[in-house]
């Protein structure tokens, strides 16, 4: 994938996420989501610290000198400003010129800044259905985000299942849609 179309897939999976985020009702932020154990906001501090880790990551920083600087509950009194200005940043950094070209120090290995472009991507893209359930709103992912997510997925199937990062895949027939195939291999129902 070249460069502008990854850094566009990001854009519009940061802003799918929001639309829901902006949707959330004052009486929401504690509503369940399909993430065991996460609330709404706990969904929403957890993209919002995915967000934050992008500029410093891109800057060569290694998750050892970031530390526990964005433990904890990042969002404060205005949950939707705090993801707003993370994203904001998170989409700066990738897009700073041969940003996606740099490699970057994830806690599980060194990556191409590209694939961790687009990993972030596929996570704004599957936590939006989470949010959009939590929150009670319409779950239909745009199909070429469900599509995009999918395909970076696939290939990872084997390694997903065991790492812990999503529940056991839930079987879903072999002609499903994109949207409902992304979700039976992230554990979700849809």
């Amino acid at each position: 994938m070249e460069d502008d179309e990854t850094l566009a897939v990001h854009a519009a999976a940061l802003d799918l996420f929001a639309g829901y985020v902006h949707r959330v009702g004052p009486d929401q932020w504690a509503a369940s989501t399909p993430c065991a154990q996460w609330s709404v906001r706990d969904l929403v501090n957890h993209m919002t610290v995915e967000q934050l880790w992008v500029p410093p990551l891109l800057g060569g920083d290694r998750v050892a000198d970031v530390g526990n600087e964005f433990d904890g509950d990042q969002l404060g009194d205005d949950p939707a400003a705090a993801w707003d200005a993370a994203a904001a940043d998170a989409r700066a950094a990738f897009a700073e010129p041969v940003a996606l070209a740099r490699t970057v120090h994830l806690s599980y290995g060194d990556s191409p800044a590209e694939s961790y472009c687009a990993e972030m991507a596929v996570d704004a893209v599957v936590h939006s259905w989470d949010l959009a359930r939590g929150i009670g709103a319409d779950d239909v992912l745009p199909a070429e985000l469900a599509e995009f997510a999918l395909q970076t997925l696939e290939p990872q199937a084997p390694m997903l299942a065991g790492s812990g990062l999503f529940a056991d895949p839930v079987q879903v027939p072999p002609d499903a849609d994109a949207q409902t195939r992304l979700l039976g291999l992230t554990g979700r129902r849809a």
